[in-house]
């Protein structure tokens, strides 16, 4: 399933706007449609941007080429459904236009294409976590590190003994089924001189 690609998922028939489409015009498509973002299309359908029902309330403007949002952030129908995935988490974005090698749109594919296709259940992934990494490998305390999974990013929390503890804790969890994210907030036992005892957040990427 991690290998599974966006171009099986999309959506080929996409509603476009251009450069020059008045405002007015793209309220309309976005309210017919129900949708809430439509990509910009210009020379031979290459995506030069997006626009967003929130553009269309914060930015005021007479045309789309005015209030777009640019560049657009693009996938290529190639890419696995965990790249996209993780795409959509980074840059917080609901729906992706989809391209091919030259740039030119080929397709769509929402958020809600990627959960239905790609997500387990959060229940799976944080069982999955404690029962095969924090159990299975690290065999550490029940209460040492604590699992909270939402949408596919999990965070972990609590003290391991040992910063290597911490590093292999990530990396198996990056690799678990379901998995876009991993969000650190272990931290190193006091008793342990070497490292520091609480390194910052950090992300890391699957």
């Amino acid at each position: 399933m991690r290998h599974l690609r966006v171009g099986d998922l999309m959506t080929d028939e996409v509603v476009t706007v251009e450069y020059t489409t008045p405002s007015a015009e793209v309220a309309g498509l976005l309210a017919r449609h129900a949708i809430n973002g439509v990509p910009v299309v210009g020379e031979d359908d290459h995506v030069v941007g997006m626009v967003s029902a929130s553009d269309l309330l914060s930015r005021h403007a007479s045309t789309v080429g005015r209030m777009m949002s640019f560049p657009a952030v693009t996938v290529y129908a190639e890419q696995t459904v965990a790249e996209a995935a993780r795409l959509m988490t980074r840059r917080g974005c609901e729906r992706l236009p989809v391209v091919d090698d030259e740039e030119r749109l080929v397709g769509m594919v929402t958020r809600r294409d990627l959960l239905g296709f790609f997500l387990r259940p959060d229940t799976e992934v944080e069982h999955r976590i404690r029962d095969e990494v924090l159990n299975g490998v690290l065999r550490v305390q029940a209460d040492a590190v604590q699992v909270h999974v939402l949408d596919g990013v999990v965070v972990l929390a609590g003290q391991l003994p040992h910063r290597s503890l911490i590093r292999i804790a990530l990396a198996l969890t990056s690799r678990a089924e379901g998995v876009i994210a991993v969000v650190n907030r272990i931290s190193v036992q006091p008793d342990d001189s070497s490292s520091p005892q609480n390194p910052d957040a950090t992300s890391w990427p699957t």
